[in-house]
């Protein structure tokens, strides 16, 4: 079981997203895959994704490449076990090429609350690292940090 679980209301669909998000601001493989189930269907840009193992698998060629990640989630719509977020997030390459990455995902739970499927679109703007808005430590983004909205975004 993963809480919170199906049917979501407004609280239940924030609380999820921002545990998505917190854990994918971990960068570690290994805890992330843990909130997908066993056999999980993911899209990601062009790359289809299927069962834990293949996520983990991902996540680590993913944060080997995008480095200093920083991410925010915010959720766009809900309805029973669905939730649709936008995001963004930053990360440099090993040139030191900075990018903001835009995106949608569309996630769909089974009744332990696990997602059972995930649709992303993404697409990576280079920008300047004086342009960066996420500055915070390695880890989840502080409770105080302003979300998408709130930065303009």
């Amino acid at each position: 079981m993963k809480p919170p679980l199906p049917p979501f209301d407004r609280t239940t669909a924030i609380q999820k997203a921002r545990m998505a998000e917190d854990a994918w601001n971990s960068r570690d493989p290994g805890r992330v895959s843990l909130a997908y189930s066993e056999d999980s269907i993911w899209r990601n840009r062009a790359e289809f994704i299927r069962g834990r193992a293949e996520i983990e698998a991902f996540l680590k060629r993913k944060w080997a490449r995008e480095l200093d990640y920083r991410l925010i989630k915010e959720v766009w719509a809900w309805h029973e076990n669905r939730i649709a977020v936008r995001f963004q997030y930053e990360w440099h390459d090993d040139s030191g090429n900075w990018f903001r990455a835009h995106g949608n995902e569309n996630w769909e739970f089974d009744p332990q609350g696990l997602m059972r499927r995930r649709e992303a679109s993404i697409n990576d703007v280079p920008i300047r690292e004086s342009d960066r808005l996420f500055h915070w430590p390695q880890g989840p983004r502080p409770a105080d940090h302003p979300g998408l909205t709130d930065l303009g975004l």
